[in-house]
């Protein structure tokens, strides 16, 4: 891991232990390995955990900015960062002081794991897709979305065992849920705590797991929601639905589901922020002369002049016929770029009618070799 851990996170070296948090937060439901599709997620989230890790210890962290990234990791190799302060042997403190908490796996990290399970702790953030054409997003409308995502297990009620399971104190950790260890290293004798395996921290062994969960106290479901889409939405913004996330640890409230929204190309107009463009292809005639065409918006055809002389590829500009802005009042503009449409057929009163045309404006032309090649590239 060659990054710094702040940078990692994204946040400034002075950030608070919430903002640190939430910047994990947002980093683990952008890159868990079971819902994004990059294909580096799993390191990245691994990363991010990491440095959430070390940042909100205030042992480890002060550590951290004392010796700096590389020497932190050399010394952690040694396990001499494990138990805060005091494992260092000269930093401060006894052979033993300070205390670090385990590492809990990805699936409680995720699930809004970390730190003591006594009380009650947030799910974490779910997030997903939502694709949408440009009329809905420029309506606003309402659409459904199905998600697969967990549920605490209703037969267990997220205990992952059942009800009348007997249970008995776990006695490889005594029922502290953790177990320490003291080992000898170069840098002096550490103390390394960590979660429990044999009764996953829970300090509590049951007789029997729960086989609609398989002990994990949560089940895979899938969910259809309704999501109000607003006008003017664009292609990477992200709506947040409230407490529709993962369930909370402990009896604590479920994450959000953030739904992230994207509009799909239209065939006639392209979008450029709340700005539309349109091209409008008009005839030799309507360019000389001047006329009045019919323009499609998103809310109905309205009418356009073209001025006498237009050129081809001139742009013109409908005000309030764009996108609507966002939490704003008004809309952006439609810009209508024409392009002047050479024939390809000609019937003869139309071919004596150009040529004419061009000899008028003295023009030696040669109709049979070139003549409408030349015509178009006069435009």
């Amino acid at each position: 891991m060659s990054e710094d851990f702040y940078s990692v996170l994204g946040v400034d070296r002075d950030a608070s232990e919430e903002e640190i948090q939430q910047a994990f937060r947002e980093k683990a439901t952008e890159y868990h390995p079971d819902v994004s599709d990059d294909p580096n997620a799993e390191e990245k989230f691994k990363k991010a955990k990491k440095a959430k890790e070390v940042l909100t210890d205030d042992e480890k962290r002060q550590m951290y900015d004392q010796m700096g990234h590389e020497r932190f990791q050399e010394a952690e190799k040694h396990g001499a960062t494990e138990g805060g302060r005091g494992g260092m042997g000269g930093m401060g403190g006894g052979p033993f002081g300070g205390g670090g908490g385990g590492m809990n796996d990805i699936f409680e990290q995720f699930f809004g794991g970390g730190g003591s399970r006594s009380g009650p702790q947030q799910g974490a953030d779910l997030r997903t897709r939502l694709t949408v054409d440009l009329e809905d997003a420029y309506e606003g409308v309402t659409k459904q979305l199905t998600v697969n995502r967990p549920e605490r297990c209703p037969d267990c009620d997220g205990e992952g065992h059942p009800p009348d399971a007997d249970a008995r104190t776990c006695s490889a950790c005594n029922g502290q849920g953790q177990q320490r260890t003291v080992r000898q290293t170069p840098l002096g004798r550490v103390q390394q705590t960590q979660t429990c395996p044999q009764c996953d921290g829970e300090g509590t062994i049951y007789s029997e797991t729960c086989s609609t969960c398989r002990g994990d106290g949560r089940v895979q479901e899938e969910s259809t929601l309704e999501v109000e889409i607003p006008a003017g939405i664009r292609s990477g913004q992200t709506l947040r639905m409230d407490r529709e996330g993962a369930p909370g640890e402990n009896g604590g409230p479920k994450g959000d589901l953030l739904v992230e929204i994207q509009v799909e190309d239209h065939e006639e107009f392209d979008r450029d922020g709340d700005d539309l463009q349109y091209h409008l292809p008009i005839s030799f005639p309507q360019a000389a002369f001047g006329d009045t065409v019919e323009v499609p918006t998103l809310d109905g055809t309205v009418e356009m002049d073209i001025p006498s002389g237009t050129q081809s590829g001139e742009t013109f500009r409908l005000r309030n016929k764009g996108m609507p802005r966002l939490q704003r009042r008004g809309h952006g503009d439609l810009y209508v770029q024409v392009q002047v449409v050479t024939p390809e057929d000609l019937n003869e009163e139309q071919r004596e009618a150009l040529e004419a045309f061009a000899e008028a404006g003295g023009e030696e032309i040669d109709v049979e070799q070139g003549f409408f090649e030349k015509l178009k590239s006069s435009f």
